[in-house]
């Protein structure tokens, strides 16, 4: 807990990793002999304060994840896991849906983000507490042209106000799900969660996340994944 406030977590692996074009889904990929999800889970399960999180799978996966993820390697805080949607922000809702009545703070994750920290998912819980909505990012490197669909260049917007979006996110419980209510109701799909929020007219707060919290969708992904995993060995094995 945090402060006395019930934090559910919300882990999103129901993705099939197309982009991939492999047959198994990306979130089972060995990264260091170990399963993609199996990292991102070992983060949240180290996490003290997290209470509880709910994994959501393709419905055929279940049985899958269940043996061989969450009982393999011992995620005690591991509640359930559930069945997803068709697009990751009805497996969200669903999550949504599941989490501990006492829940007070959540926190949505990709499944397939295997290297964020302890720190991001303490701070934003923490910012959450406070200010009911966060996201985590870093600012963009590149400059970002906007372009028609004749391909030009219509802007070029100042590089300074412009963050790339991380999970994970975290926001009040009640605020969430009456932001995944509306976006129900109006058939609107965003492509995170802090923009469900936003367009409930409500100020989502952003704070720093990190340049290796990156998101396993390409086979250069694997690549850069395990060159961060290495480094990060042997940071640890030099403290």
């Amino acid at each position: 807990m945090y402060e006395g406030k019930w934090v559910s977590a919300v882990i999103a692996a129901a993705g099939q990793g197309k982009r991939m074009n492999l047959p198994v889904n990306k979130q089972y990929l060995l990264l260091g002999g170990k399963p993609v999800l199996a990292h991102t889970l070992e983060t949240f399960q180290r996490c003290l304060l997290i209470d509880e999180i709910i994994v959501v799978v393709q419905a055929e996966e279940r049985s899958y994840c269940m043996e061989n993820i969450v009982q393999r390697y011992a995620f005690d805080k591991v509640a359930a896991v559930i069945a997803g949607g068709a697009e990751r922000q009805e497996s969200v809702y669903k999550g949504l849906k599941a989490v501990d009545e006492r829940c007070n703070i959540i926190v949505v994750h990709d499944g397939a983000r295997p290297f964020a920290t302890i720190q991001d998912i303490e701070n934003s819980i923490r910012q959450a507490a406070v200010h009911g909505a966060v996201g985590i990012g870093i600012p963009v490197k590149d400059t970002i042209k906007v372009v028609d669909e004749q391909k030009r260049i219509v802007d070029t917007p100042p590089r300074s106000n412009l963050w790339a979006i991380q999970t994970p996110q975290a926001f009040s419980c009640s605020l969430l799900l009456e932001a995944h209510e509306k976006a129900r109701k109006e058939g609107f799909t965003g492509t995170d969660d802090t923009v469900l929020v936003e367009r409930l007219g409500y100020p989502v707060r952003i704070c720093m996340g990190g340049d290796e919290n990156i998101k396993i969708t390409t086979k250069e992904d694997l690549v850069f994944g395990e060159a961060i995993l290495r480094n990060r060995q042997l940071k640890t094995s030099q403290i």
